[in-house]
C-alpha cells in the first residue's frame, strides 16, 4: 500500500476533504452521513431510478451506473481512496430471501449478495495496483451473523484479513438516532499501513454494539481473522429528541388518508393481542400513531392467516423495499375514539433514514418508498465516521453533516 500522501491520495489541490467511493450507492444516503466534510470520488449502483436519484440530489459527476461485476480498475479513480463503503445486497443475508447467503466468491452471480465478491474483486484489484482504499465500511441487515450459520459473517472476515486489514463489527440500531427500528451490521476495516489513534478500541465486546449474536460470529472466524479482529469503542450518542408522532403529517403529500372502512378493514386484521394495544392508546388520553405491518401468521388451527400487527412505542417498524402490500408501513392515529389510517408517505419515510427536507425522492411513491427501505440511515453514517473514520484518519473533523446527529 503506497504512503498515504496528497500526490498518491485521491484528494484535489486545495481540497484537503478525505475521500470516499460509495458502492451499492442508491440514493446516496452515506454520502448524506458523510457530510460536505468528505469528497465523493466515484459512486456506483445498478438500479437505473435510483441512480437518478442519486443524481437529482449529488449531480452527474461522480455517479458511474451499471452492473458492479462489470467495473473496471480503469474506471475507478487514480490514487489511493481513503474509504471504500459498501451498502451491499441484503436480500439473501435477511429473512424475506430466505437467508440463502453470499454464495461463493469464485461464483459472483450466485446470490444477488453474491455481488458483494464482484465488488471484493475490486477492492482486491485496488491493493495489488497499490491503491487499496485506507478504510472500508460494509453494511448489512442483522442476518448477516447468522446467515448460513455464520458462514457468511466468517467469510466476509476472512477476505478483510487476508487484504491487510484490521476490522471489526458492531450492531447499531437506527432508534438511537430516529424513530426507526433499524438494526444493521458495520465491518469497520482499517489498513494494516494505517496507525490507530488511542482510545478508538477496546480489550472486548460492550454491550451497546456488540449483541451476543456478534460475539458467537467472531468466535466462529478462523484464527487469522480472530488475530485481525478490533473490538471499536464507539460513545453512545445523545439521548434522541425526536419521536415517531414528531414526524407524522397531518396532510401528507403523495398518500391519503384511508376511508372509515378501509381503516376498519385494517383493524379487523388484528389479533386480540394487537386490539389489546390499540385499546390502551385509546385510554391513553393522548395523541397516539402506531406502525402497522401486514404479516402472515399461522393461527392455533394451524392456518396461515393475515395478521395487522401494531406498535405504540413511538419508533417505526423497519422500512423495507415495497415488493408488494405487505412490506408498505402503514400508521394509526388514534386520538380517544378516533382511528385514522393511511400508508406511511414518502416524506415521512426518508425521515425516518434521517434525510433532510431538502432530499429529492422520486414521483412515484413505491420508489420514493424503495430508495428510503433500501438505504443506510444518514445520522448512523455520520456516527460512525465522528467516532472512528476521522480519528482514524489524523483527527480531521468533518464539516455539519446532512442529517445532524
Amino acid at each position: 500500500m503506497p504512503e498515504s500522501s496528497a500526490s498518491s491520495s485521491l484528494r484535489l489541490m486545495g481540497d484537503t476533504r478525505p475521500t470516499f467511493l460509495e458502492f451499492f450507492a442508491g440514493g446516496g444516503m452515506a454520502r448524506a452521513g458523510l457530510g460536505d466534510g468528505w469528497r465523493c470520488a466515484f459512486a456506483n449502483d445498478f438500479d437505473a431510478m435510483k441512480v437518478a436519484t442519486y443524481r437529482a440530489n449529488w449531480g452527474d459527476d461522480d455517479m458511474r451506473p451499471g452492473d458492479v461485476g462489470q467495473i473496471a480498475l480503469t474506471d475507478l479513480p487514480a490514487g489511493v481512496a481513503d474509504l471504500a463503503w459498501a451498502s451491499f445486497p441484503c436480500q439473501d443475508l435477511s429473512l424475506a430471501g430466505d437467508y440463502r447467503g453470499l454464495g461463493r466468491e469464485r461464483d459472483d452471480a450466485a446470490t444477488r449478495s453474491g455481488t458483494f465478491w464482484a465488488f471484493w474483486k475490486l477492492m482486491r484489484g485496488l491493493a495489488q495496483n497499490g491503491r487499496a482504499p485506507r478504510m472500508i465500511v460494509l453494511e448489512n441487515v442483522y442476518g448477516a451473523m447468522t446467515s448460513r450459520a455464520g458462514q457468511d459473517f466468517a467469510a466476509i472476515g476472512a477476505a478483510l484479513a487476508a487484504a491487510n486489514y484490521r476490522f471489526g463489527a458492531v450492531v447499531i440500531n437506527a432508534s438511537n438516532f430516529v424513530p426507526q427500528s433499524r438494526p444493521r451490521v458495520f465491518f469497520i476495516a482499517v489498513h494494516r499501513s494505517e496507525a490507530l489513534p488511542a482510545g478508538l478500541t477496546q480489550s472486548g465486546p460492550s454491550a451497546a454494539w456488540h449483541p451476543p449474536a456478534l460475539v458467537d460470529a467472531q468466535a466462529r472466524m478462523t484464527g487469522e481473522s480472530r488475530a485481525a479482529w478490533l473490538w471499536w469503542n464507539i460513545p453512545q450518542p445523545a439521548a434522541r429528541n425526536i419521536g415517531f408522532a414528531d414526524i407524522i403529517e397531518d396532510e401528507p403529500v403523495g398518500v391519503a388518508w384511508h376511508s372509515a372502512a378501509q381503516t376498519q378493514r385494517l383493524l379487523d386484521l388484528m389479533s386480540d393481542v394487537h386490539r389489546a394495544k390499540l385499546a390502551a392508546a385509546q385510554d391513553s388520553g393522548v395523541r397516539m400513531v402506531g406502525g402497522v405491518y401486514r404479516r402472515t401468521r399461522i393461527d392455533k388451527d394451524g392456518v396461515k392467516r393475515q395478521r395487522a400487527e401494531v406498535r405504540f412505542d413511538d419508533v417505526a417498524g423497519c422500512l423495507r423495499t415495497p415488493g408488494g402490500g405487505s412490506s408498505r408501513q402503514s400508521i394509526l392515529v388514534v386520538e380517544g375514539r378516533s382511528i385514522r389510517s393511511r400508508l406511511l408517505s414518502p416524506r415521512e419515510a426518508a425521515r425516518l433514514m434521517g434525510l433532510s427536507d431538502d432530499y429529492r425522492l422520486p414521483a412515484r411513491y413505491n420508489d420514493a418508498y424503495h430508495v428510503c427501505g433500501d438505504g443506510v440511515c444518514a445520522p448512523v453514517v455520520g456516527h460512525i465516521a465522528r467516532h472512528i473514520l476521522e480519528p482514524l484518519l489524523g483527527g480531521r473533523r468533518a464539516a455539519p453533516r446532512v442529517a445532524a446527529e
